[in-house]
């Protein structure tokens, strides 16, 4: 597996821990090197916090955006590895400017297929590819 797939596979396990346990404070960083040292892949360490960091800095605006893009399914509702996905798709489509929006949809997109349930990849893809078809207008 590619070293970036691994570390997104490694935040968005971390995004996950810490919104399932209540967002600690002062316990992401330790979740995030737990991750790393149990799934991750030392090539691209720095790519996993970035990652990790990008989400929890604009995570307000990052919920609003999949509550726009998802308006059936309020934010509380979706599932915690689903709605850790979407953190992690809409960080980058949004607030990084080096990746490519087809990698950063495509990307989400296999995590979904891997770590969510069955419907989890087409709801993925519908919400990122709505929220990228908005931006583009």
């Amino acid at each position: 597996m590619a070293s970036r797939h691994v570390a997104r596979a490694v935040a968005m396990q971390t995004i996950y821990q810490w919104d399932f346990n209540g967002r600690p404070e002062g316990k992401l960083q330790e979740m995030l090197a737990h991750n790393r040292k149990e799934f991750g892949n030392k090539d691209d360490e720095d790519f996993a916090e970035h990652i990790v960091k990008n989400i929890v800095d604009h995570l307000e605006k990052i919920d609003k955006v999949i509550i726009k893009n998802a308006p059936d399914w309020p934010i509380d509702q979706i599932t915690g590895v689903d709605r850790a996905i979407l953190r992690l798709g809409v960080s980058e489509l949004k607030f990084d400017d080096e990746i490519p929006p087809k990698v950063a949809i495509n990307e989400a997109i296999e995590l979904a297929k891997t770590f969510g349930g069955p419907s989890s990849g087409k709801f993925v893809n519908g919400v990122l590819g709505s929220m990228y078809s908005e931006n583009k207008k």
